[in-house]
């Protein structure tokens, strides 16, 4: 294995020093333009788990420089990531901002707490959160664009039609070995509810 880390060039000063321990007006500013976000989050036994996290923009309030608060919408119940921070408070959040090809990463710990710890109204939708995640900032960068350049995430040129992919209701029946397809329409009705 250290054979094949060998190989990279060593990263640039540059690319050393954009690492900082807060979020700054930049980092703050693309937080607040930010409707999504991938949650990283590893068990107490180190298992990792991904989640993706959205809402309208800057639904991850910036409380300060050294504190974020992620509150968590209804969902589907599994709750993995926040079982997995009870045991392991370690997280790392992606933000992503559509038609900004750069991301940022943001690394920490968190405390769950309950929806109205926090002198803060994280209503959204009409709705308050069944959570909220107090996020204590450790390090945060901005990651260059060339991933989502390569991907061309934002391009609607390679926008894929909903086509190409089967109904979810027959991907679940096939995936979960269901007798029948579940209804697609009862399913966006019941997402729509839960928005």
């Amino acid at each position: 294995m250290e054979n094949v880390l060998a190989g990279y060039r060593a990263p640039s000063q540059l690319v050393q020093d954009k690492e900082i321990d807060r979020i700054d007006r930049h980092c703050r500013q693309f937080i607040e333009l930010s409707p999504f976000a991938v949650l990283s989050s590893a068990d107490s036994d180190g298992w990792p788990e991904v989640s993706p996290r959205g809402g309208d923009p800057g639904f991850v309030r910036v409380l300060d420089e050294h504190r974020l608060a992620l509150p968590d919408r209804q969902g589907n119940n599994r709750v993995d990531s926040l079982r997995a921070i009870t045991g392991n408070p370690k997280l790392a959040l992606l933000f992503f901002v559509p038609g900004i090809e750069e991301t940022l990463k943001v690394f920490g710990t968190a405390e769950l707490l309950p929806a109205d710890a926090l002198e803060v109204d994280l209503t959204e939708f009409g709705r308050p959160p069944r959570s909220v995640l107090l996020i204590s900032v450790r390090r945060a960068y901005f990651q260059c664009a060339k991933a989502v350049m390569r991907s061309g995430l934002w391009d609607p040129a390679r926008q894929v039609p909903r086509s190409a992919w089967p109904p979810f209701g027959e991907v679940l029946k096939d995936h979960c070995r269901l007798p029948a397809p579940l209804d697609e329409a009862e399913m966006r009705a019941e997402l729509a509810t839960e928005l």
